[in-house]
């Protein structure tokens, strides 16, 4: 159902280089480049995550309430992205852990404070 979704950043460098180490310890590469942001994905016809400069130029906020899960296939690549996300600059929003019967998440703000969830299933 979902195609991509897209994060607003005040500094495209950092975030770009937060994005491409973070994305990389579960073999995802940046797949689209908008000039002004790029996209994450595994391929084109797979939903992708894009960070970019707004394009009304006003400056990014993180949504309250909004929250971008990265879904992975165990538990040992939560924790990998968790930790590499705090080890990146991220602020801890919840260890990774179980968290009801069948799911396991870790979760944390990126840089620009925009809150995501790496998690796995079973």
């Amino acid at each position: 159902m979902i195609g991509y979704v897209t994060l607003g950043t005040n500094d495209l460098p950092r975030a770009t280089a937060f994005y491409d180490a973070l994305l990389a310890e579960v073999g995802i590469q940046r797949i689209m480049d908008f000039g002004r942001g790029y996209a994450w994905g595994s391929a084109m016809d797979k939903p992708a995550l894009g960070v970019m400069i707004p394009f009304d130029q006003q400056p990014a906020t993180a949504g309250n309430g909004t929250m971008v899960a990265i879904v992975v296939d165990s538990k040992e690549k939560v924790d990998r992205l968790y930790r590499k996300a705090l080890e990146l600059g991220a602020k801890d929003e919840g260890p990774a852990g179980p968290r009801g019967e069948g799911f396991y998440a870790g979760y944390f703000r990126d840089l620009d404070g925009n809150k995501l969830n790496a998690f796995c299933m079973g």
